[in-house]
């Protein structure tokens, strides 16, 4: 009898996944992982290799989106397989839906979580959890359309008083990873066409980078600010936040380098 354990490792490198995720991994039968639902940019599979003392098989989206009855599920009927997924295993829609046929049929699953960005987010910033909102991604444009729904998700939040941590779009098939600055852009665009004052130069906004890693970013003002600061590589994130408690005002300020005058009118 066979089992699907989804293991996730966590943020940056491979020295995220925990110590049962990896007990887990050198026990297995097989060991696959994906890694263009998030960018880990520091992993090494030879390092991880080395320290499970087995072969990792990379899937590509077809293989686990398309294929996944021929190849992952199939496996799993009869040995035990875990897959490795960047950050935590279940916040991708895309694997809670493996997770639903590999049960359906008849598959035993399991998850090991894993540091999440949306976490990682909250404790970088200092914005409490409970204070967020519904979250969002902006896609990159598909030619001339771009998609309102972030523009929508930020007002409708805002409108409540909650943070909205926005999620940039990740082509990792391509090379493709959206930055704070892409996603401003696109944002202020909707802006100009709208012109509902949710995403003004003057607005409130976090910007973070490499979430994780010994060289994250994390910086808050106004999105005139933000849009002018370098953040390097990618992943990127953004938070716009509602109204604030004052100790989440003050995180703001000492931990990301927000402005008073950025502040003003956010404060409960």
């Amino acid at each position: 009898m066979g089992e699907l354990v989804f293991v996730g490792m966590g943020l940056n490198d491979e020295l995220g996944i925990s110590l049962k995720g990896l007990e887990l991994a050198s026990k297995a039968d097989l060991v696959v992982c994906e890694h263009y639902t998030s960018l880990m940019p520091r992993l090494s599979l030879e390092s991880l290799e080395r320290r499970i003392r087995k072969p990792i098989r990379l899937l590509s989206r077809k293989d686990l989106e398309d294929c996944v009855d021929e190849s992952v599920l199939e496996e799993a009927r009869r040995k035990t397989v875990v897959l490795l997924v960047p950050g935590d295993p279940m916040i991708a829609t895309t694997h809670i839906s493996v997770r639903i046929r590999a049960e359906k049929q008849g598959i035993r699953t399991r998850i090991v979580h894993g540091a999440s960005i949306v976490t990682a987010v909250m404790g970088l910033s200092g914005l409490q959890n409970y204070k967020f909102g519904k979250s969002v991604t902006v896609p990159f444009p598909e030619g001339e359309v771009v998609s309102p729904v972030p523009y929508e998700v930020i007002a409708e939040n805002r409108a409540k008083g909650l943070h909205t941590l926005v999620l940039l779009d990740v082509r990792a098939d391509s090379g493709r990873y959206m930055k704070v600055g892409d996603a401003l852009t696109i944002l202020r665009s909707l802006e100009s066409a709208r012109g509902l004052g949710v995403v003004a130069g003057d607005t409130l906004v976090v910007g973070v980078a490499r979430a994780g890693s010994d060289d994250s970013t994390v910086r808050a003002g106004s999105v005139t600010e933000v849009m002018s600061v370098d953040f390097g590589g990618p992943p990127h994130v953004l938070v716009f936040p509602g109204r604030l408690h004052f100790v989440e005002a003050e995180a703001l300020e000492v931990l990301c380098g927000a402005g008073k005058h950025a502040l003003m009118g956010y404060v409960e």
